[in-house]
């Protein structure tokens, strides 16, 4: 297959390996029954119970078109709970029930293993400097606060 511009493009080149790494995670949790894009979101509503959805979307890179799907869909699972925020009555804290604990525990596992299958890809002597390009490409390609 002859990709032309693709085949030097960064852009079309990450993309390919998010979507890779992905599927690969969804692979090792599928038996689970729990969605590989629940991790991300458990994990940091764990680090920092009562968050808003708006921080958690930042937080996670989503915008409130997909998070709040999201975030629906794993209410009904009974893995957060959304109660009305102490401080603002026009926002939700976010919490985990138990069941999310636990959901999280297991996805943690998984995520644990998938990692060290990404390290030994990437390898040990280039994975500080790839992680950091990662970092920086997510920070230099986040919107402006002005726009």
């Amino acid at each position: 297959m002859r990709l032309g511009p693709l085949g030097e493009a960064l852009g079309f080149h990450l993309r390919l390996a998010q979507e890779a790494s992905f599927a690969a995670f969804a692979r090792r949790t599928g038996e689970s029954g729990l969605k590989p894009g629940f991790f991300a979101t458990l994990a940091v509503i764990h680090e920092n119970p009562g968050l808003s959805q708006t921080a958690l979307g930042n937080a996670v890179g989503r915008d409130k078109s997909t998070l709040t799907p999201r975030l629906a869909e794993m209410e009904r699972a009974g893995l957060i709970r959304r109660g009305r925020s102490a401080t603002d009555r026009r926002s939700y804290a976010l919490t985990l029930t138990p069941a999310g604990e636990e959901a999280l525990s297991i996805l943690a596992t998984h995520a644990a293993a998938h990692d060290a299958q990404l390290d030994a890809l990437v390898g040990p002597e280039i994975r500080a400097a790839f992680l950091d390009a990662l970092r920086r490409l997510n920070q230099g390609l986040e919107p402006e606060d002005d726009e």
